[in-house]
């Protein structure tokens, strides 16, 4: 594999190492791959098998329909589907037309729903039928224009002829600087932030990812992440198209159904959480699969244990496990451990990459030393310009080109790089962020709570999980809370335990909740009330 050409150039006021050779955007980098192996599996989908010709195509039906509903470029179409083999069609088809999509998790509810559509300006939104009882009101949203059923459109693309097809666009009107798509991300507000992932960004990451893990054309790829998320979309989706390789949807992790497609289809590269290899290896049958095709295991999240590691080392010899840290403001990979040397540097994430720009700063704003903690600053191509239509949280995020992650770390002489901990009011359950601040805002619009604070509980298999503790004045109990937040939350974010305590909570004086005090109270929870 040859090695590609960085070189420094100018993009969103930022000066940043970027391929030489590369797409001009992600249609480009599609019809790339078209071209290369017409008659390739793309996508496997239960008994369909659409090869890369046919999927071509039903990106043209799909594009077209969009132009005929009004959709062009720089409008936003929001995404509300399950993991499914026209998630990629809608993407090449809105990166085609310069339509900007917004993804979003099929697991939030209608308020959430709500605001992306809202604060992105979406002027239609494609979703799961079976979540028609879970959109918000149309009637509140007058800007969005067209909502489609995802069965109904599906046979629209389907039935349609060549004659339907969209002509080509003019791709001087797609540049590589423009969104691709805005992924909201949880707010330390409580407000989500919509980060805006450019074409540059992404074709940047699947450039590096292919290079760093040698990734050759026609790999078999599974998609057990979702694929609404920044994984699922650059890590899975986009990157297989740059590789012209087979991605086999799986709708929802279920470890079984995991190794069985493995098997199957010969799946060379996956990445998931590490609680899916956990899952994967609890299998009584796990030895009875043949994994031989699977060389490249990349996991991200949260740390992966030892134990697993081990246990795959001896269950899987030729597999390579590569730890991958990174977020959606980063496109995605950021830094990945040099292959090979997952095991021998367990306590690091890796090394940048060759297009990532990362310092440790201190709350100064100054560099530290190697070794020394400070704060991940992170920089480069694949880095997210700005949040959209937040110029408040873009200035406070980002810094001469380096978005600000949060996250506390260090950088030693060699270049590899550990994370210590996180922004304390982030929760990692299972490789979902969590934010805690926007489950306390949700306990706080319940009439009885009158203080509410939400911490992460360290869980073996999830990482963590999320426990709230409320102060009460009136009658209220776990089951009720936890439902009211079921109701206006995605599942994942739902407290574990809703724990009613004495008031007042502890707080510092200036009436800032001390959630140091508040973590010394899990070690001693018992019967549902801290000791």
């Amino acid at each position: 594999m040859k090695e590609e050409h960085l070189r420094k150039e100018l993009h969103h006021g930022r000066v940043v190492d970027c391929y030489a050779d590369r797409p001009q955007d992600i249609y480009a980098m599609f019809l790339d791959a078209v071209r290369r192996a017409p008659d390739s599996i793309a996508l496997v989908e239960g008994d369909v098998r659409w090869s890369y010709a046919s999927l071509a195509a039903r990106v043209d039906a799909c594009a077209a329909r969009l132009t005929a509903l009004g959709l062009a470029a720089g409008d936003r179409m929001g995404i509300l589907l399950s993991n499914r083999a026209d998630y990629m069609t809608l993407l090449v088809a809105a990166a085609r037309l310069g339509v900007i999509a917004v993804p979003m998790n099929i697991r939030q509810r209608a308020p959430e729903t709500a605001y992306a559509l809202t604060d992105s300006g979406a002027a239609a939104i494609i979703y799961d039928d079976a979540l028609e009882d879970q959109l918000p009101d149309r009637a509140s949203l007058p800007a969005v224009r067209h909502w489609l059923p995802y069965q109904a459109e599906a046979a629209a693309w389907s039935a349609a002829g060549p004659e339907t097809r969209a002509d080509r666009p003019d791709h001087s009107a797609v540049g590589e600087d423009d969104p691709f798509c805005i992924l909201y991300t949880s707010g330390t507000t409580g407000r989500p932030k919509g980060a805006v992932l450019t074409h540059l960004g992404l074709t940047t990451i699947c450039i590096g990812t292919q290079n760093h893990l040698q990734l050759k054309d026609g790999e078999s790829m599974i998609l057990a992440v979702p694929a609404s998320h920044v994984t699922g979309i650059g890590l899975v989706l986009m990157l297989s198209v740059r590789v012209a390789g087979k991605v086999v949807v799986e709708e929802a992790f279920k470890a079984r159904q995991f190794l069985e497609l493995a098997q199957a289809e010969r799946m060379s590269f996956a990445i998931m959480v590490p609680a899916m290899y956990k899952l994967c290896l609890m299998d009584p049958d796990f030895d009875n699969f043949d994994l031989s095709s699977w060389r490249i295991g990349a996991f991200g999240g949260a740390p992966m244990a030892e134990a697993t590691i081990e246990a795959l080392a001896e269950h899987v010899p030729q597999l390579t496990l590569v730890n991958i840290y990174g977020s959606t403001e980063t496109s995605s990979p950021a830094v990945m451990m040099p292959l090979g040397q997952c095991a021998s540097h367990r306590d690091k994430v890796g090394k940048p990459l060759p297009y990532t720009d990362i310092v440790i700063m201190d709350e100064d704003g100054r560099q530290v030393p190697p070794g020394a903690q400070g704060e991940i600053w992170i920089a480069g191509a694949m880095t997210v310009p700005r949040y959209w239509n937040n110029p408040e949280a873009t200035e406070k995020g980002f810094a001469a080109g380096y978005w600000k992650s949060g996250d506390i770390g260090a950088m030693d002489a060699d270049g590899y790089i550990c994370v210590l901990d996180r922004m304390k009011d982030m929760i990692n359950r299972g490789g979902f962020k969590i934010y805690s601040v926007e489950v306390e805002n949700t306990l706080m619009a319940h009439e009885a709570v009158a203080e509410a604070v939400v911490v992460g509980r360290p869980c073996p298999v999830l990482g963590e999980r999320v426990e709230a503790f409320v102060v009460t004045n009136e009658q209220a109990d776990d089951a009720s809370l936890r439902q009211f937040c079921a109701e206006r939350l995605s599942d994942y974010k739902v407290p574990d335990h809703v724990y009613i305590v004495e008031g007042p909570l502890p707080r510092n004086p200036n009436g800032k909740l001390l959630k140091n005090a508040v973590r010394e109270w899990l070690p001693a929870l018992s019967e549902g009330q801290p000791a």
